[in-house]
């Protein structure tokens, strides 16, 4: 049965489950669901094979807040010989469709990182061996064109590999949908990637420059020790670092940061001029999302970047649902225009990472 395969968290399965069965379902696209539990992999078995294919243009990925990455399958998982697993792999997948790029990957977990070196070893010859019979393209740039797809290879162990494609407008652009960043050894704490991996994801390369560039000024909300406000002065802003707790002598060294001993929950900037609000304070997620509403609202920031941290127990994807249309309702109530996006990144762990862009009054 053709099947929706979703990389996620290992441990996050019934999150993301929950989330694709209730948005296809947005979108009159039906399955089941088989979990498998702490490997960090959803299948959304289709009860129409055809929709699949539908859903995977229809419904943003940037939409599923638990999904990294995701591919439609193209058959069963593959038993793979002891040798010629190239020729076996380019067997199955035939010559009637052609693929931009190859992506050749494991589960996210310690089985799967174990299988890192066979992947790689096995990848060129298998990129080679697909060019040639021309399945895939034989040039990759970074434009593709309309309709590209993107071909999926995922190796269970040496001898199973599950092949499947997306949609090169509507995937990640990182194998199993992880940016590898190398920790700054400048940066005061590890937090600092959480950072910058979300402005990686919610901020287009193209308009970077603009929306992330020397001279716009920040408020870092629960900031020590500055993993957070690291992010922002290395892009060159002028930092307001709001903790009771102290900050990093070499960020308040470099002349961008003014701390302030306060309640992150009762500052407020005294000038209009604040364009970025980040905010990773360990507090209620109900409580934050009131407070992040609260300065786009008043005008205290143009765009802010949060996290929601999930509360133990159940219902994880209903908690950052519930925060998120508390959000959505305040900033409606006020007549503002908005874009929010929610990602469960890679390197966060027990919350969630929202964006707010505010775009103006109705």
């Amino acid at each position: 049965m053709t099947a929706i395969v979703l990389y996620c968290r290992p441990g996050f399965e019934n999150e993301c489950a929950a989330e694709i069965q209730e948005k296809a379902g947005w979108n009159d696209v039906f399955g089941y669901i088989k979990l498998k539990k702490n490997q960090g992999l959803v299948e959304f078995h289709l009860y129409d094979a055809e929709q699949g294919d539908t859903l995977l243009q229809k419904l943003p990925l940037k939409r599923l807040i638990f999904a990294r990455q995701w591919f439609l399958t193209l058959g069963e998982v593959i038993d793979l010989p002891d040798y010629q697993r190239v020729e076996a792999i380019s067997e199955a997948l035939g010559s009637e469709f052609r693929y931009e790029e190859l992506r050749v990957e494991s589960l996210d977990t310690n089985d799967g990182k174990a299988l890192s070196k066979f992947i790689r070893k096995l990848s060129v010859p298998l990129r080679q061996a697909l060019r040639k019979s021309e399945v895939l393209a034989p040039k990759q740039s970074d434009e593709y064109v309309q309709g590209a797809a993107v071909l999926h290879a995922l190796f269970f162990s040496g001898q199973q590999v599950q092949l499947g494609y997306s949609y090169a407008s509507n995937t990640s652009p990182h194998p199993m949908g992880i940016p590898r960043l190398k920790f700054p050894s400048a940066a005061p704490s590890r937090s600092t990637l959480k950072l910058d991996e979300a402005f990686l994801h919610f901020i287009p390369k193209a308009e970077r420059e603009e929306r992330l560039t020397s001279g716009l000024n920040a408020t870092d909300l629960g900031s020590a020790p500055g993993g957070w406000t690291y992010q922002l002065v290395r892009r060159g802003m002028m930092v307001k670092a709001v903790d009771n707790g102290p900050m990093a002598d070499s960020l308040m060294e470099t002349g961008q940061v003014k701390h302030y001993q306060q309640d992150g929950f009762k500052f407020r900037p005294s000038k209009k001029n604040n364009y970025w609000l980040v905010c990773d304070m360990i507090e209620n997620p109900i409580k934050v999302a009131k407070l992040m509403a609260s300065w786009v609202i008043d005008g205290d920031c143009k765009e802010a970047m949060f996290n929601l941290k999930l509360l133990p127990g159940k219902g994880r994807y209903q908690q950052v649902e519930k925060g998120l249309k508390l959000i959505k309702d305040m900033l409606s109530e006020h007549d503002i225009w908005y874009e929010m996006y929610a990602k469960h990144l890679y390197y966060d762990r027990e919350e969630v990472t929202v964006h707010v862009r505010a775009l103006g009054k109705r």
